[in-house]
């Protein structure tokens, strides 16, 4: 299947106003890299550190931004946005609509359903899907092989469950979230009282809200509440294998990346990023507008906005750049003292040999 430039630029007009230089009704057949492209493919340029691969790229069509103009102009067709990268990403979503289109609604019959659940009449239920008592499934959501949605878990409208998804009992799900293999919502936290020498299990009681369009990466894992409800808000989105506990809290459009964890009841704030291994401590709390480093351990809550680092205690990002660049000539500069000391000794041996 192909698109036209013409259908592309029409289809994405309610979202983004694009200047279409070239022939319209070029048929653009795959999307693809700068480097990568040829005469049927459509790509992008969103870095301008990139703009001298522009001339070499074959591509049919490249998306660019309007300080890219003259030399995109140059090279050939050339769709002039504001934001390239935002517009490209939009193309991807539009050409997954026409190359793979969502199952038709259907019931497998090895589904088990328990009559006590509801179901919408267009939702996609796939092979070995086990739904429970109470449970909720809403218009247009997709539920694939081998789920299991638990009693009075509710699943939003256009949400889609990929392959071995868990939604434990009373968890609940926003519309239009997509959920990775793997996934398990609403496994109990890790609570446990020591007594006499043993850990005695604290049941957890709360459930797992998510709210809508939150995408959630293989195999991650987020904790129903010990008491209170673990809350991711609307349009986070979290990588593979992220681990969320008990009682966290995650503001809206925070993003996570790979192998992140969140202790019990920390407080990720609204638009905070969390790099690839990152670990935020229980009980703290991200402001708004928080950035962290990969691999770093945040161990002290953020109240400030900004970029942070550390493998040893977190600090302010260019604050700490500063105090890693001095600790790698640590062993030099202490070579250095030890001979200035030394230096400052003879010295004084010398001035007490000259008193009379």
């Amino acid at each position: 299947m192909t698109l036209r430039l013409a259908d592309i630029v029409r289809l994405l007009a309610d979202k983004v106003q694009a200047e279409l230089v070239g022939d319209p009704q070029l048929r653009i057949e795959r999307l693809s890299t700068l480097e990568a492209s040829g005469p049927s493919d459509l790509t992008f340029l969103s870095n301008p550190k990139y703009i001298s691969q522009l001339a070499q790229s074959a591509a049919g069509c490249v998306i660019v931004a309007a300080s890219a103009r003259v030399a995109a102009v140059s090279r050939g067709p050339c769709l002039v946005v504001d934001d390239p990268y935002y517009c490209f990403a939009l193309v991807t979503q539009l050409w997954k609509r026409h190359h793979a289109p969502a199952p038709a609604p259907a019931i497998h019959p090895s589904a088990c359903i328990d009559p006590q659940a509801r179901l919408a009449p267009d939702v996609s239920v796939g092979a070995f899907v086990c739904i429970a008592a109470g449970a909720v499934v809403e218009a247009g959501a997709c539920i694939a092989a081998h789920c299991v949605i638990g009693a009075n878990a509710v699943i939003g409208a256009g949400s889609r469950l990929s392959a071995r998804v868990t939604v434990a009992d009373g968890c609940r799900v926003g519309a239009r979230c997509i959920i990775h293999p793997g996934v398990v919502i609403g496994a109990d936290g890790f609570g446990f009282a020591p007594h006499d020498g043993q850990w005695v299990k604290i049941e957890q009681l709360g459930a797992v809200q998510i709210g809508n369009d939150v995408e959630i990466g293989a195999n991650t894992c987020i904790d129903r509440g010990a008491l209170q409800d673990t809350v991711i808000e609307d349009g986070v989105k979290l990588d593979n294998l992220v681990q969320i506990a008990h009682n966290v809290r995650v503001g809206k459009h925070s993003a996570m990346a790979g192998c992140a964890g969140v202790a019990g009841s920390a407080t990720i704030g609204a638009h905070c990023t969390v790099g690839g291994g990152a670990i935020v401590l229980g009980h703290l709390r991200l402001a708004d507008g928080v950035h962290v480093s990969a691999a770093s351990t945040v161990t002290r809550s953020l109240l400030k906005p900004g970029h942070y680092t550390g493998l040893f205690p977190i600090d302010d990002n260019a604050a700490w750049e500063k105090n890693a660049a001095t600790l790698k000539q640590l062993h030099a500069l202490r070579e250095r003292l030890k001979q200035t000391e030394k230096s400052l000794l003879q010295l004084q041996d010398s001035l007490k040999e000259e008193k009379p």
